[in-house]
């Protein structure tokens, strides 16, 4: 009957088991809100959308670039020797668009980057950090918006989102366009030293989000909202003519660069584990396993002791310390001492067994009691005695008195009942 039950409880949940398993195999999968900005993400924030739409506004398809600036700029240049290539001219045809949350390249970028612009070409860069090689030389900056307490904003515009507009100039000038203040943090500072930057958008405090900044024969057009251009808002028809109106300031038809490796990396870059950190639930497993690999490390580490090492027993000795012994008693011919030790152990032994005081051996009714508490004759019993006054009383004991004694106290201790 209790296996009848127990195969019963097994079955209802392996029905559970699988009914889960359906559940959640038929579930909806949810939407990967992480910001990618990658050009072939389809997920809200990717950018897959823009650039399918980029030949449109540029007349030409986007090449993607997944190099680094100064290997896009100088393909046959040696990074250790800049100087070498410093007399190097562009074209003055191209358009090279980042966007990313962040911006960031090293001096040697930088320096390629700005060549390139006073060339003549121009940049499109949509990040919300930008690296201070860049910020410094153009004299620009930063600055994350204040949090307000107040409900509402003058004109009725909600705290915690932003809202931005072009300049009077502009074909959408009348346009508003809104978004999350969480997905569109920060906002332009531009520098006093900086004269020449030309803001063409800002938000509702005329904070500067959209701006045009001269460099030699070319342009920077910096953007500090990245959102904008990805897929939600590009597709949304209350945001879309943001992202489109921002690259319309670049000129057209020219060719357009579109950056991929501050995103990607490299072609080909990819890390071994791609495959298992690409779904969360392979990804989900493998961190577990390695913490569960380094909890067992810890504590396994804890657990484990030195090696004791073994340790072979003493040998028994008392055997040998018996023989020694007793070798020092027979050296001589007088065995006196030994038949006293024995006659000492064996009256511990009646007093022990039988509870009878041995002080006086030669007392008749302690004989009496003894053979009848023993079982033993009475003749053995006054023989036992008599050997033992013998011993005591004599100057010396040979060694058949000695083996006679011996042999005497054996057979009453193995006789006794």
């Amino acid at each position: 009957m209790k296996n009848r039950r127990f195969q019963l409880y097994l079955a209802g949940l392996l029905a559970l088991f699988c009914v889960y398993v359906l559940v959640e195999y038929n579930r909806p999968k949810p939407i990967d809100r992480t910001p990618t900005f990658i050009n072939h993400d389809k997920i809200p924030y990717g950018t897959y959308a823009l650039f399918d739409l980029l030949p449109d506004l540029f007349k030409q398809p986007a090449q993607v670039v997944r190099k680094p600036i100064f290997n896009q700029l100088y393909p046959n240049a040696n990074p250790d020797y800049p100087r070498l290539y410093s007399r190097q001219t562009f074209g003055t045809d191209i358009n090279y668009c980042f966007i990313n949350s962040t911006f960031q390249l090293d001096s040697l970028d930088c320096r390629a980057l700005l060549r390139f612009v006073a060339s003549g070409n121009n940049v499109f860069i949509a990040a919300e950090d930008f690296a201070p090689t860049l910020s410094d030389t153009l004299h620009f900056d930063t600055d994350v918006y204040t949090s307000s307490r107040r409900r509402s904003l003058p004109g009725g515009l909600r705290a915690d989102s932003v809202t931005f507009r072009f300049g009077a100039n502009s074909l959408v000038a009348k346009r508003r366009f809104r978004y999350p203040r969480e997905l569109a943090p920060v906002h332009f500072t531009i520098d006093s030293a900086n004269q020449v930057a030309r803001v063409l958008a800002t938000d509702a405090q005329n904070h500067p989000v959209l701006v045009n900044i001269p460099h030699g024969h070319g342009h920077f057009y910096l953007c500090s909202a990245p959102i904008a251009f990805t897929n939600l808002y590009v597709l949304r028809p209350q945001t879309s003519d943001f992202a489109f109106a921002s690259l319309s300031y670049l000129p057209a038809p020219r060719t357009v660069w579109w950056d991929e490796y501050q995103k990607q990396g490299r072609v080909g870059q990819q890390s071994l584990l791609r495959v298992v950190l690409r779904y969360p639930a392979l990804r989900a497993a493998f961190y577990a396993s390695l913490l569960g690999v380094l909890l067992f490390i810890l504590f396994e580490a804890k657990r484990r002791q030195r090696i004791i090492p073994v340790l072979k027993p003493l040998p028994n000795t008392t055997l040998l310390f018996t023989r020694t012994v007793a070798s020092l008693y027979r050296q001589g011919d007088n065995h006196q001492l030994i038949a006293e030790k024995k006659i000492s152990l064996f009256l511990e032994y009646v007093r022990a067994r039988f509870q009878e005081n041995t002080s006086d051996l030669a007392d008749e009714q302690f004989r009496e009691r003894l053979a009848q508490k023993s079982g033993l004759a009475r003749g053995r019993i006054d023989e036992l005695v008599r050997l033992i006054n013998f011993a005591r009383t004599a100057p010396r004991v040979s060694d058949p008195e000695l083996l006679v004694l011996s042999r005497t106290l054996t057979a009453f201790r193995r006789d006794a009942r």
